[in-house]
Order: C-alpha cells, then structure tokens, then sequence
C-alpha cells in the first residue's frame, strides 16, 4: 500500500443529523455521564468491600478505563459517525462483529437511564415524605433493597421526561446537558470540600477503623470494588464518540473532549472516596466494629446504617452535622442522575440507529425526524427497553454489575478495532493516533476482560443470556426483511468471539468470582450452575487465564479481520473516496 496514496475526506453529513456540537458539548456529553450516581453511591459500595483500600480500585480502574478510552479517541477522530461504539467493529471486522458489539453497546446504554433513576428514588427515600419509594432489607445487610410502591411510578414519569427533553433536539439538549453536567461538578466538589477541610477523621483509615486493609484477602477485596460500582462511575466517557455524528468540528474537538472527561472524572471520584471514608462518623464504625462490621446483617439493622444505604453522602453530612449540605445533596440526588439518565437516553437511542445503519436491526430505528433531527422511534423504544429493565433490577446495586458487564464488553471492542484498522487501513487520516498501540490495544482488551471476569459468574451468565437474546432479535430482523440495506453475515468473525465468550465462561466457572447462576435454581442447572466462581483456579490462577485467553484471542481476532477491499465497502458512507487508498 503506497504511502503517498491520497487522504479521503470524511463525509460529515453522512447520517442526516444536526452537527451542532461544539467541544464543552462533547465533553460536557460525556461528563455528565460520568458524574451520575456513581458518585452518590460509588464509593459506599467500594468502602464496604475494601474500606479505605478501595482508593487504590479507583486508581486501578482509573488506567484501565484511560487507556480504552484513547482507543475511543483514536476510533472516534477516524470515523466521526452517530453511535460509533456500535460501527466501528463492523467496519474492523464485518457484520457478524458488528452486530455482537453493537448490541452490547444498546444493551449497556439502555439500562444506564433506569439504573439512573432507581439512584435518584433511592436517595428520595431518606425524605419522610418518600420513604414508600424504596423498601430496605437490614436482614440482608449490605446494601440491599429495591423499588417499592410510588416509587415505581416516579420512575416511570422520570424516564418519560427523558423522552421530552430528547424530542426538543440537539441544540436543546446541549444547553440542558451542560447547565446539568456543570451543576453535577460543582456539588461533589463542594461536598469534597466541606467534608475534608471541615469534617475529616483520619483515624478512619488507620487502626481505629479496622485498618487500611482490614480483610485478610486485600487484593480480593480490591478487585471487587471493580464491578462493584467503581468502574461503572467511571463510564461514560464514549458519549462524545456515540455523538460524533453530530459534532460540528469532531476532527479537532473529540480526543480532547473523551481524554478531558476522564482526567476531570478520575480527579473528581479519588477525591469523593477519600471524603467518604474520612467522613464517616468514627463513633459509628466503632459500634459496628470498622469496615467490615457495616455490611452486616446485625449493623444493618441501625437506623444510620440503614439510612447510609438509602443515601450515603446525605447521611454522612447529617451525621457530621451540615444538614445544609445534606438538603444540597438530596436534590444533586435527583439532578445529577436525571442528568445522566438524560445522556444516556440519548446515547441507547443513537445507536440503535447505528445498528440499523448497518442493517441489523429494522429501518425504522434511523429515520429522522426533518423539523428537530431527531431519530423519534429509536428515543421511543430506547425507553420503552428502560422501563422493562426496572422490573427484573429493582435496585441500583442490583443493575450495577450487569451494566459494568455489558459496557465493558463494548469497550473490548475499540481496542480490537483500533489494533486492526491500523493493520488494515494505515493511510486513513487519524486527527488522534493512539502511542505504543502495538501494546496498549492488547493491554485494553486483557483488561477489560478483566473487569467482566471480576463481575462474577452470575452476572457473566446473565450476560451471556442478553447476548443470546440480542442474537435472536437480530435474526428476527433478518427473516423478516426488516431493513433492506441489511447485510451479508461475515462469519469469519464467529469463531473467536464464539471462543472468547465459551473460554471465559469455563474460566468464570473455575474462577474466584462468584457464586451463582442466572438458571441456577432450575432442575439440573441447581447442581451445575449453582456452583459457579467455585475457585478452584484461585485469584492468581484467575488472573492469569483469563489475560492469557484475552492475548489468545486477541490476536486470532487480528488474524480475522476484515480484508482492505471489505473495510472500504462498509465506511462508504463516511468516506467516499476511501475505495481510491492504495489502488
């Protein structure tokens, strides 16, 4: 391929949209994303795993998610297209990929508005007035619960306003997005500040609490803050990639915007967890007996704790004593994850149209409406997909695993993409080049394979029935000829993603993540399933495998990419001329 061959030019109306977003729109997208529930309840569920350990899950997950997310920017700079997360594997390598991640991609997006949600009527639960919103379990410690009564249908009148704001159109929803993402920085920048200069025991990550380390597996401990709500707060940051098709400049402004997002975010979560855990009330750690006494069934059963669980941050400034915060924070509570919610309703409805772009999914998905350039059906039925999520995860906590699962395996994606567009198409013109991707695309995808293995085998079985699922509807669409721009199935691909996932459920299986079974309570599966994540690989022994399987398939992904002539057919319609490189 000759290295003078002339650069295409990106077709930037390829999709009909409004290009309309600037570089805070972009990245304040994405910000708000971020920042959403995961800080009012992020770092509760990070300190009752690891207590004050859990500061270094934040860093840990903090690289992994940098280092996907350049490979976002990179992908991102490339193709400039609506709903990028669920485009760019087609384009790498052809249909069958793209429809595997691309669902991946809806299936995450669509359950982050409802998780949004069940986090802001889960903090209006510590209101008198609501405490029918949402019915707490002490028996079962931790933070267990779910939606009760009214709280359903203020749920339900949250995600329809959703709706609304996503009618209005995009100029409307950056102003919204912005004045909301700028509102959710500020709040737990102010509570960072109150709680640390004003109300901080540094006891609390000493002896006194129970230790720095107060389990006997540390590492453990660590790694399951992971999927535990840490490495969800920290997602968010590819809503500038899914809304790259209509951003006026993406070529300048969308690496800046994705890498911004995370640096600011990462600052922001290191800084609430270490205000949480030097917050807590050292009267109350003492009477549960530290850290690990606040999970307890028995120290459940305190109104504190049960009321931390309901709203951790408003608790926490109750008990220090500055209710004006407190009252604050209850309304950052419903703000700051509507915000998101808001984005992310957005996003699911956005690629949907991706899908159907590449024709997975029926032609409906990506009509726009003329007067607001908005794609309504995909808005209408990305809802309708969150409320159906509210009935089966009735709790934050419940929902969070499942999502970081199903998030993190669209991430996967990107970095595979990245890794063999640079093999196939190295003459495109990249506005962000990722360094060292030789190295740093292996690196991503081992860890992001990672962080669904600490996910559990539960929730990787619950996955992996979503997945099934996904396929079925993808089938249907094909049988019935729901959308005539549908293409040929390239099954080249089929061999390793079928060997990724089969591999991981057997490392899941034997791993040290665990128990449980989405079926596992059925007749034969009680015996079989059941048992899954019964360690017998051991920590290490799960680490390993589990990266050396990722390194396996990532290169026989590598091997089966999509030949150059195949790349150039699929990103026609971004690039026109792309099928003139290195003829």
């Amino acid at each position: 391929m000759g290295a003078t061959a002339t650069q295409p030019s990106v077709r930037l109306d390829a999709d009909g949209l409004d290009r309309k977003l600037g570089f805070l729109g972009l990245m304040w997208a994405s910000e708000t994303s971020i920042i959403g529930s995961g800080w009012l309840f992020g770092a509760l569920g990070a300190a009752l795993l690891a207590g004050p350990a859990a500061i270094l899950g934040w860093i840990i997950a903090a690289i992994i998610i940098t280092v996907l997310a350049l490979m976002h920017a990179e992908l991102g700079g490339l193709f400039p297209v609506t709903g990028g997360t669920s485009r760019f594997p087609h384009y790498a390598f052809g249909s069958f990929a793209g429809a595997t991640f691309g669902w991946a991609s809806y299936l995450q997006a669509a359950s982050v508005a409802p998780i949004e949600v069940l986090a802001a009527v889960q903090y209006l639960s510590t209101a008198h007035w609501a405490r029918t919103f949402f019915k707490y379990n002490p028996a079962a410690g931790g933070a267990a619960g779910t939606l009760h009564g009214f709280g359903y249908l203020v749920a339900l009148i949250l995600l329809v306003l959703f709706v609304i704001f996503n009618l209005v159109g995009i100029r409307w929803l950056e102003r919204i997005s912005n004045v909301v993402t700028t509102w959710k920085v500020i709040i737990p920048c102010l509570a960072i500040v109150i709680l640390i200069f004003g109300h901080f025991h540094s006891g609390n990550f000493g002896a006194a609490a129970g230790g720095f380390f107060f389990k006997h597996d540390a590492v453990k401990g660590i790694i399951e803050t992971l999927p535990a709500g840490i490495v969800f707060s920290l997602l968010g940051f590819e809503q500038a990639v899914q809304l790259a098709g209509e951003a006026a400049d993406p070529k300048r402004h969308l690496a800046k915007a994705v890498i911004g997002s995370v640096i600011i975010g990462t600052v922001v979560y290191i800084l609430v967890q270490i205000a949480f855990i030097g917050a807590m009330d050292p009267h109350l750690l003492k009477q549960v007996g530290g850290w690990a006494g606040l999970s307890s069934p028995t120290a459940a059963k305190i109104p504190e704790v049960g009321l931390l669980t309901s709203g951790p941050f408003f608790e926490i400034s109750s008990l220090a004593g500055v209710f004006w915060l407190a009252t604050v924070l209850r309304i950052d509570a419903v703000v700051s994850p509507a915000g998101t919610g808001l984005i992310y309703t957005t996003s699911a409805s956005r690629l949907s149209f991706g899908l159907s772009k590449n024709g997975f999914v029926p032609s409906a998905f990506e009509r726009i409406d003329q007067r607001t350039k908005i794609p309504v059906f995909s808005v209408l039925i990305a809802t309708l997909v969150g409320v159906l999520f509210l009935l089966p995860f009735p709790s934050w906590a419940s929902l969070v695993a499942i999502v970081t699962s199903a998030s993190v395996l669209m991430y996967a994606g990107a970095p595979l993409s990245a890794a063999a567009l640079r093999r196939s198409k190295p003459n495109l013109e990249r506005p962000y080049a990722v360094s060292g991707m030789g190295f740093l695309a292996p690196a991503a995808f081992v860890g992001a394979t990672w962080i669904i293995i600490f996910s559990g085998w539960e929730t990787y079985t619950t996955l992996m029935v979503a997945m099934l699922l996904g396929y079925l509807l993808i089938w249907i669409s094909y049988r019935t000829n729901a959308n005539a721009n549908a293409p040929a199935m390239d099954w080249q691909a089929l061999p390793w993603i079928a060997g990724y996932f089969l591999g991981l459920l057997v490392i899941s299986y034997f791993g040290a993540f665990g128990p449980g079974g989405i079926i596992g309570g059925v007749g034969f599966f009680k015996n079989v399933l059941s048992n899954g994540g019964n360690d017998d690989l051991t920590l290490g022994g799960t680490l390993a495998a589990s990266a050396v399987w990722a390194v396996i398939c990532f290169y026989w992904a590598m091997s089966a990419r999509l030949p150059e002539s195949k790349v150039d057919e699929y990103v026609q319609d971004v690039y026109p001329s792309a099928d003139t490189i290195g003829h």
